[in-house]
């Protein structure tokens, strides 16, 4: 009947209607999904294209990939200061030597800034230790008048307060391998990422980074390029070992010295100059477990950021 047919046209206009409705709404939803997952990816493609999980490698020294010439281009790099830092006669704690005898050295010249924030009592320093190192260097530079962390793992207490300007923490900064494509083993609760500690610390700027750390130096090094930390950083006095890679650092001899100078090269383009260098000498002379090229077993190398501002 006519009443039927007008019904049943009524049912069909309604759901075709529905179905427009619908589908307009969901196309609407998928279309600012698509937007939304673009942007992100986007941000995302940006993001890594910040992030660094390697060095950039030096060419080799020679097409043969010969050790002797790759030994060469790195002793010549780490025993010839690349600048003369003047000291301010004021302040008497450049070449500081603890019992050790290790020529801990600051730059205090007046083209930098450390002399003068040491005037105003406004200088920070961090330094890495592991276990028994005496800590003289450190003393001398808080009685100066800088605000000195020492991070030691092997400390009892968490935080310990040692005079109006000294301090211990019981962290060590973290050298792994930052390359997330190799395995990653638990990370022990008191090792962070230097940037981390910066941040928990409330810390922007360090004046002087002193890391004596048997052989976790050149992993330290390049974590602190790769995450970018070293341009919050004034000066670096670092020990670096020889006699063999150092942890996590891997391939054969050649390969470890080209690996050991791109580490300095990345530290000179980001301003730092080597201003003191000086080789252990009570300590063998072994180059990667041999007695070659008369290198000592360690050196202690001094840099300091010629674009530091603080």
């Amino acid at each position: 009947s006519f009443g039927s047919y007008c019904f049943f046209k009524c049912i069909l206009l309604f759901v075709v209607f529905c179905f427009l409705f619908f589908g307009l709404v969901y196309l609407t939803l998928l279309i600012n999904m698509f937007q939304q997952r673009s942007s992100t990816c986007i941000c995302s493609l940006s993001e890594l294209q910040l992030l660094r999980w390697h060095i950039n490698l030096q060419p080799w020294a020679n097409s043969n990939h010969a050790l002797e010439y790759e030994a060469e281009r790195f002793l010549n790099y780490i025993t010839n200061p690349q600048i003369s830092c003047g000291t301010t006669q004021e302040i008497e704690i450049s070449n500081i030597s603890g019992v050790n005898g290790k020529p801990w050295s600051v730059c205090l010249d007046d083209r930098y800034t450390l002399a003068h924030q040491i005037k105003k009592k406004q200088c920070r320093v961090y330094s890495l230790l592991l276990g028994n190192d005496n800590e003289h260097f450190e003393m001398s530079l808080a009685k100066a008048g800088c605000e000195v962390h020492c991070f030691d793992p092997s400390i009892k207490v968490p935080h310990l307060q040692n005079g109006e300007r000294f301090w211990h923490h019981r962290l060590s900064v973290d050298w792994r391998d930052p390359n997330p494509a190799i395995p990653v083993q638990k990370q022990h609760s008191n090792t962070k990422k230097l940037a981390a500690i910066l941040n928990d610390f409330g810390h922007r700027k360090v004046d002087v980074l002193k890391a004596d750390v048997e052989s976790t130096e050149w992993k330290i090094l390049e974590n602190l390029i790769l995450e970018n930390v070293i341009s919050e950083i004034g000066q670096l006095l670092f020990e670096v070992h020889l006699h063999w890679p150092g942890f996590e650092v891997s391939g054969d001899d050649s390969t470890v010295v080209r690996y050991w100078y791109s580490l300095l090269k990345e530290l000179e383009r980001n301003g730092f100059r080597l201003f003191h260098s000086q080789k252990n000498p009570k300590g063998p002379h072994v180059f990667l477990q041999k007695n070659i090229f008369n290198a000592s077993s360690s050196y202690t190398l001094c840099w300091v950021n010629t674009r530091w501002r603080r």
